[in-house]
């Protein structure tokens, strides 16, 4: 996604090629043939298409749900949709893939294509997109001298193989071979990042050689970065934030190039302790039906964001802003909301949209269906030290992936010799740790505020130091992913003096059976596990209420919803219905910080600040 800039908030008609038009399957002895370009416009086998496209990325919906997001981008009038493929979801060890459940791309590129939709795929294989490392598996920063999104072999290689197997999964969904993929993307803007066009050479060939040249093959930058994110054999897209001003500068980068908008903003996406972004849909309205009125193709980025469940989610960081982790919602102001339903913004761009259609859209399907549930306590409480076992030793403490870790917390421990008094510093800390000496929190350093040490008072005797860092989201974005490891960077000092001898504890918390609730009243500071139960006697989506809790992560009957935190401006998290059960159901969370009281609820809306009773 471009973010050069965004500040928005707010010719004759051509015919518009909708999709039951153009037959996504024919004679199979008739060859179909690729998405052309002729005249800055698009054929598809001969006949004109203006792509109507909307984002939506599997993972990010219930796979119970994908029909029905799917249908709602019909039925506001898209003849396409796009999404990308995450690499980290589905090569989480190397050479060990998961195609399965809501990793199942390759189903969801069929519901698609059952709902009459022709499908634009973007394979990366960086992403971006707000995700945990653009997409790109941690397991690539176990070596430190890998360097990713370079011609580096330690990096080349595992992509050219990520892309030969997953070539494997896309080859018969292809237009040419009766699929509904008619274009894929190279990379994805790479004029953002840098300007190596044999990096972007190989990645085309490597592509090439996985198959994906079956489809039309395309890049995707901004205005100023286009000359340095393509190749000249392949077609630019742009992605603007000011259509009607920066669509002239793929006309004068690419004469002949089609006039696509391959991104094209009406909401932006949240960081933790800032504001919701709410975005007014009459500018992006207006937008829009510039790019329809003159025949252009657009892909609204997005139709529907969705949630990024679990620790998925990705960060910004430069040189002149400090570290931003983004929320577990994906909202993003999209006209389909979080939980699915249309939206005012929906409704709009549908009557829009429906002015330039060859034929009437499809009705509005209903919404999912979503439940209240009644505020219930996490009334029992199970300490972390169960899951402190078998740790490595090191000398000096190691960043995350050394020790084999991709996600979730990382605890280091050492023994320090008291009377000491002095400031503990940290090479870095990423990306939130909180600071135990013994017993006692002893403080809290918060990778936003580029806080890297605390005072430390330490009396006579041995005395345990732990300090529990969370990976609150790989970078994503800009330079910076490239060097992003996650818990803390050595050297570690106390009065000067470098800390030896630690036992590391990796926790990614996948496995919390070790752990030993019980009710617990007593008030604490320290990192614990709260445990609940509710009863529901229908299903349906719900959205659990997040304020009574601190800083960490929630599961439900085992599933992970995500992170929340007290800072906002998320306050709820969403919990699809295929996650729950009738009778009982569990919430267990991890809280960071300290708070005598949760409890918890379920609503039928999404609670964002500022929150309106």
């Amino acid at each position: 996604m471009n973010r050069s800039a965004f500040v928005r908030l707010g010719a004759a008609p051509v015919a518009w090629s909708a999709l039951g038009a153009v037959p996504l399957s024919g004679d199979a002895a008739v060859p179909m043939q690729p998405l052309a370009v002729r005249d800055g416009r698009f054929f598809l086998r001969g006949a004109p298409l203006q792509i109507v496209s909307g984002e939506l990325h599997y993972p990010r919906i219930p796979r119970s749900h994908w029909q029905s997001r799917l249908r709602m981008a019909r039925a506001m009038g898209l003849n396409t949709v796009c999404t990308y493929v995450f690499w980290n979801l589905h090569e989480p060890e190397p050479g060990h893939y998961d195609f399965t459940g809501s990793n199942d791309v390759a189903a969801f590129i069929r519901a698609a294509q059952n709902e009459g939709l022709h499908v634009i795929l973007r394979p990366g294989p960086y992403v971006c997109a707000e995700w945990d490392f653009g997409g790109y598996p941690a397991w690539l920063l176990r070596d430190p001298a890998t360097v990713v999104r370079s011609l580096d072999e330690r990096f080349m290689a595992p992509a050219r193989r990520w892309l030969t197997r997953l070539g494997r999964e896309m080859a018969p969904l292809y237009a040419m071979h009766g699929g509904p993929i008619i274009a894929v993307q190279v990379e994805n803007e790479y004029g953002s990042f840098g300007n190596d066009h044999r990096f972007m050479a190989a990645t085309r060939d490597a592509m090439r050689a996985a198959g994906f040249g079956d489809a039309f093959l395309f890049t995707a930058d901004g205005p100023t970065q286009l000359p340095d994110g393509t190749l000249p054999d392949v077609t630019p897209f742009l992605n603007a934030t000011d259509p009607k001003t920066e669509l002239a500068a793929l006309h004068a980068f690419r004469p002949s190039a089609p006039m696509m908008c391959s991104e094209f903003y009406p909401g932006w996406f949240d960081h933790w302790g800032e504001v919701h972004h709410l975005v007014a849909p009459d500018g992006s309205a207006r937008d829009l039906e510039w790019l329809l009125a003159r025949g252009d193709s657009v892909n609204v980025y997005l139709f529907h964001g969705g949630t990024t469940f679990g620790y998925m989610n990705g960060a910004n960081d430069s040189p002149s802003e400090p570290y931003q982790p983004t929320t577990t919602s994906y909202d993003y102001d999209a006209p389909l909301d979080e939980g699915g339903a249309p939206t005012e913004k929906y409704r709009i761009f549908r009557d829009l949209i429906a002015k330039y259609a060859a034929a009437p859209l499809p009705a509005i399907p209903e919404t999912p269906p979503r439940i209240a549930v009644a505020e219930f306590a996490l009334d029992e409480r199970a300490a972390l030290a169960p899951l402190l076992t078998a740790p490595a030793h090191d000398e000096a403490p190691r960043h995350m992936e050394a020790y084999g870790q991709s996600f979730g917390y990382i605890a280091y421990r050492t023994t320090l010799q008291g009377p000491v008094k002095g400031t503990l510093r940290f090479g870095d800390v990423r990306d939130y740790a909180v600071v135990l000496l013994g017993d006692e929190r002893v403080g809290d350093l918060d990778r936003r505020h580029g806080e890297r040490e605390i005072a430390l008072d330490v009396p006579a005797g041995a005395q345990t130091l732990t300090v529990l860092v969370e990976n609150s989201g790989r970078i994503n974005y800009g330079k910076l992913l490239a060097g992003e490891r996650k818990g803390v960077v050595a050297p570690v000092t106390l009065d000067g003096r470098a800390l030896t001898g630690w036992d590391v504890f990796t926790l990614p918390l996948h496995d919390r059976s070790a752990l030993q609730f019980a009710h617990d009243a007593v008030p604490t500071d320290m990192p614990a596990f709260f445990r609940g139960t509710f009863e529901v006697d229908a299903l349906g989506d719900t959205f659990l209420d997040t304020r009574m809790f601190g800083k960490g992560a929630l599961w439900i009957n085992g599933h992970h919803a995500g992170r929340f935190w007290s800072i906002g401006p998320q306050y709820s998290l969403y919990v699809p219905a295929e996650w729950l059960q009738r009778g009982s159901n569990e919430v267990v969370v991890f809280d960071l910080a300290h708070r005598t009281v949760r409890r918890s609820r379920g609503v039928t809306q999404p609670l964002f600040a500022p929150i309106v009773e």
